[in-house]
């Protein structure tokens, strides 16, 4: 059962039930799944300079118009496929932004190219599993992430500077940062994901 949406949360969730679903049941989660952590990074590029339920509320439509965020498809993308993203209200209307995602894809095939697969890329940033901030603080970007974007740069991706990195990070579980008085925030030290990564998997 979901908490209520008046549940101490997070404090970026608000009042917003959409926000609120999204926390308690994607927000944090570790994603292992190459094309998910991709689509999540595209979506984060997409944020940026606007808030995440901007984002969220047009997930179906970004989905729809990018093919499913299937890279394969992505990379084929052509002037007239970004005119008819541009012509598109379903989606974030950027053409920079528009144009990165396609270049992005087309930086991710290279990388299965040479034999690297993207998650074990991503999550080879934290060997030791997520990374739990403890400090207290609300932070933007840390060293984990500019180190991230970095490596992520050196293989050609774009709109993917620390700030998008660090939001990025925080929603695939890589970074665990729920606030310390979020309903959430007790149960999701490593240890308890690993238990629980370890109970779906005997199941």
């Amino acid at each position: 059962m979901n908490a209520p949406v008046t549940a101490r949360r997070c404090a970026w969730v608000g009042n917003n039930a959409l926000l609120a679903t999204y926390h308690d049941e994607e927000w944090g989660q570790p994603v292992h799944d190459g094309r998910a952590l991709w689509e999540g990074l595209m979506l984060e590029g997409f944020q940026a300079g606007l808030s995440w339920v901007t984002v969220l509320k047009r997930r179906e439509g970004f989905r729809r118009a990018f093919a499913g965020f299937d890279p394969v498809c992505v990379a084929a993308f052509d002037e007239g496929d970004i005119a008819r993203l541009m012509a598109d209200p379903g989606i974030i209307r950027a053409r920079r932004k528009i144009e990165a995602t396609i270049g992005n894809a087309r930086a991710l095939l290279r990388m299965h190219e040479q034999g690297e697969d993207f998650a074990t890329f991503a999550w080879s940033m934290t060997p030791d599993g997520p990374v739990h901030n403890r400090t207290g603080q609300v932070q933007a970007q840390s060293p984990l992430s500019q180190a991230m974007s970095a490596a992520l740069r050196a293989r050609g991706f774009r709109f993917v500077g620390p700030v998008i990195v660090y939001a990025w990070m925080q929603a695939m579980g890589m970074i665990v940062d729920h606030d310390p008085g979020c309903i959430h925030y007790p149960d999701m030290a490593p240890p308890e994901y690993a238990a629980r990564r370890n109970s779906r998997a005997r199941g």
